[in-house]
């Protein structure tokens, strides 16, 4: 595995993923949660099948765990994430959805002990999973946590635990399609089974207040924070495992704080700057061996638990 390419994925996934708060700030009041949702994946999925149908090569699923790679991803980490996180987006503030989002990188080592046989994490990993748990709670302050919106938490954890459980489970599966045609089929099939939620839910384009800031938003989602950050983030699971993969959870909410400083005058709290610090600490030292790798450090990494 190289590392440089672990970490060049990790901060373009962390960097695609949260800019997308600013997209979805600008639209989510103008358009119902789910069928934004739906909008988002239909975006991606025109872009990436048409992409892969040009490049050609080995880009339709050819064996059983292609198929199920594809199911898997499209059921879980696309298709109940995206309902579950818009949902909840419209019952709890952003502080709250982003530290329970944020327990993805603390359920993917639960599910990998149960599905996987070669994920297991050290004490070392342990704490700077903790850590990286610990800033986000600094970062949006704790009464986010304990205050309202309850119904709305419950939902971002669903969409967190969906992702968690879905990326695991696709390592077992281990589809052996290529990234970016297997992302494209999932966003297909996740678009079907999201616009029949959506309709389930009553929603319907009609109810959308149309605009030119309206269709940016759903293209900037779509495109960049989408059709990009998903094969970047799938490629990222393969390198490095769900596990530590899942950690770009813990850098999103950076991303994000520093993106509405930069495009919508957000201010960053000295608590926002303390907890960077504690993401980083703990960033580095599950990844510490990538890092020292870079730095031109030997690292002993002390043995896995079992």
């Amino acid at each position: 595995m190289s590392r440089h390419r672990t970490l060049v994925l990790f901060v373009a996934a962390a960097v695609l993923f949260g800019t997308s708060f600013v997209g979805i700030k600008a639209a989510i009041g103008a358009i119902p949660p789910v069928l934004f949702a739906a909008f988002r994946v239909d975006v991606a999925a025109v872009v990436l099948l048409t992409l892969v149908a040009v490049r050609g090569g080995y880009w339709r699923p050819r064996t059983r765990s292609d198929v199920l790679g594809i199911l898997v991803s499209a059921a879980f980490v696309l298709g109940a994430n995206n309902v579950l996180l818009f949902l909840g987006q419209q019952n709890a503030t952003s502080g709250a959805a982003a530290v329970m989002y944020s327990i993805l990188p603390i359920a993917s080592p639960m599910f990998a002990v149960f599905l996987l046989d070669d994920e297991r994490i050290s004490a070392v990993d342990a704490v700077g999973i903790l850590f990286g748990l610990a800033g986000v709670v600094v970062i949006v302050g704790p009464q986010s946590v304990l205050g309202g919106g309850s119904v709305g938490q419950a939902l971002v954890a669903g969409a967190a635990l969906s992702v968690a459980f879905g990326t695991v489970l696709l390592k077992r599966v281990a589809p052996t399609i290529g990234t970016i045609p297997m992302t494209a089929w999932a966003m297909a099939v996740a678009g079907v089974g999201i616009h029949a939620v959506s309709l389930g839910l009553g929603e319907l384009p009609t109810q959308v207040a149309w605009s030119p800031t309206i269709v940016a938003a759903i293209l900037y989602v779509g495109m960049p924070a989408t059709a990009a950050a998903y094969p970047v983030y799938f490629a990222l699971l393969a390198e490095a495992g769900p596990v530590r993969g899942n950690l770009v959870a813990y850098a999103m909410p950076i991303v994000a704080t520093l993106s509405g400083w930069a495009f919508l005058s957000e201010s960053i709290s000295a608590g926002t700057v303390l907890g960077f610090g504690v993401i980083v600490s703990g960033f580095l030292l599950v990844h510490r061996e990538s890092v020292a790798n870079v730095l031109g450090v030997q690292v002993n990494r002390p043995a896995e638990t079992e």
